[in-house]
């Protein structure tokens, strides 16, 4: 059976980097019906912490990747331990002291060429005439990371080992422990770095981030899921929105890339917006809900659902984050709008007070205040005025919302009502705003 194993160590969150090895563990073992194994390697006790573990594991739920099996290598010391004796009594392995009289078990090396068929890279060949003898146990009795790693993923039946190409590097020492304790050789599989759109390494600046700030930035995990894919791999016909069952279909070990992927945020945005385009707004209102309490936009009790659903409905299409939808809508759910200086200065600094006061008669005057009868009323009260439409549309927009972008003008009015419409451009006139 295909049996995988993501393990992060929680010395820190899960970054973009951890989560695309995660996601390739994981899609992959979904496409050969195998088991996802989840493994936090917190062996460093001092820089180990339970709140990044607490992240770790929350951030892999949030994204969707479901583990069969969690382990804890801080509860196994003794199994390292026992395959350290075991190396010892069979002369592959010593004991060094230290002047404080401590003991670390060191396993001793035996130059040969090692060869590793890696599925992604082909054939890659190490001297290990070049490598120097191998702490397995340290004098503070913890294991070295190469030698737990090596313990778990043969007794955890792991059958492949996908993982970052920095961990090339340590693979001919793990193989030097596979063959010295008889455990049979995985399959490995090695993904290229990202990097970042500057060519550099993936930085804070270039997207390095936790897992959870994409979230609080607002993404949809389906899209960050999604984009993470395309680091490296791609799907039949080059497509770009994929989902995971689909993904899932196409996915093969041998077709991820060779070459370093480019984390590029606009291309993430895209993606993100795409998804949102198409998302379930009670989701959206259900991700949004603490920030909207939390703002004030509505109340911690009870609160119009149908009416705040129209209103992200109507963001929908725009918005590249969710988090987007807190500044752009603030207008429909503050008394006092947050008004642009640049806006006003350049649309509100000429006297409009006329124009305004025949444009809320015109709507007081409508029999029913729908989105093509409001439209209809502007167009007529333009052509009566004798003025271009642009010359009263953005003014009225900014008195209204504050801001000179944002959904069709004559939506806005509609879904801000009448009486909030007339009290804004009466304070317009006034300069209340």
């Amino acid at each position: 059976m295909v049996r995988v194993r993501f393990a992060p160590s929680p010395t820190g969150n899960l970054h973009i980097g951890g989560a695309r090895t995660a996601l390739f563990n994981w899609v992959f073992t979904q496409s050969q019906k195998g088991e996802f194994v989840l493994r936090i390697e917190d062996t460093d006790q001092e820089r180990s912490k339970k709140e990044f573990v607490d992240e770790i594991l929350f951030s892999l739920q949030w994204l969707g990747f479901k583990w069969d099996e969690i382990h804890y290598q801080s509860k196994r010391f003794d199994i390292y331990r026992a395959y350290a004796d075991k190396l010892l009594k069979e002369g592959k392995a010593y004991i060094e002291r230290s002047a404080e009289g401590k003991e670390a078990v060191i396993f001793k090396v035996t130059p040969q060429k090692i060869q590793v068929s890696d599925i992604i890279r082909g054939n890659i060949e190490f001297d290990a005439s070049t490598i120097k003898d191998q702490v397995l146990i340290k004098s503070d009795g913890t294991p070295t990371y190469n030698f737990a790693c090596v313990v778990d993923d043969a007794l955890m039946k792991i059958s492949h080992i996908i993982r970052g190409d920095d961990h090339i590097s340590n693979t001919p020492k793990q193989v030097l422990f596979y063959q010295a304790m008889g455990f049979d050789l995985p399959k490995f599989a090695h993904l290229p770095l990202i990097m970042g759109i500057d060519g550099g390494r993936l930085s804070k600046r270039t997207g390095a981030t936790a897992i959870s700030d994409y979230r609080k930035m607002g993404y949809l995990s389906e899209a960050l899921v999604n984009y993470l894919l395309l680091l490296s791999w791609a799907p039949d016909a080059n497509q770009v929105l994929i989902s995971m069952p689909e993904a899932i279909k196409q996915f093969e070990l041998k077709n991820v890339n060779k070459t370093s992927a480019t984390f590029d945020i606009k291309k993430l945005d895209w993606i993100n917006n795409q998804y949102l385009k198409n998302a379930d707004p009670e989701k959206l209102l259900f991700d949004l809900l603490p920030q909207l309490k939390e703002k004030k936009y509505i109340g911690q009790g009870d609160f119009d659902k149908e009416y705040v659903l129209k209103i992200i409905k109507l963001f929908q299409p725009r918005l590249a984050h969710v988090n987007d939808f807190l500044d752009w809508a603030d207008f429909f759910f503050l008394d006092q709008i947050n008004l642009d200086s640049v806006a006003r200065e350049k649309y509100l600094a000429t006297n409009l007070s006329k124009e305004f006061k025949f444009f809320i008669q015109a709507l007081e005057g409508l029999k029913e205040f729908n989105v093509e009868n409001i439209e209809q009323c502007f167009r007529e009260s333009v052509a009566k005025l004798n003025l271009e439409a642009k010359v009263l549309i953005h003014p009225i927009r900014v008195a209204l919302t504050g801001k000179t972008i944002g959904p069709g003008l004559f939506e806005v009015i509609y879904y801000l009502g009448l009486q909030r419409v007339r009290d804004r451009l009466l304070k317009s006139m006034e300069g209340r705003l």
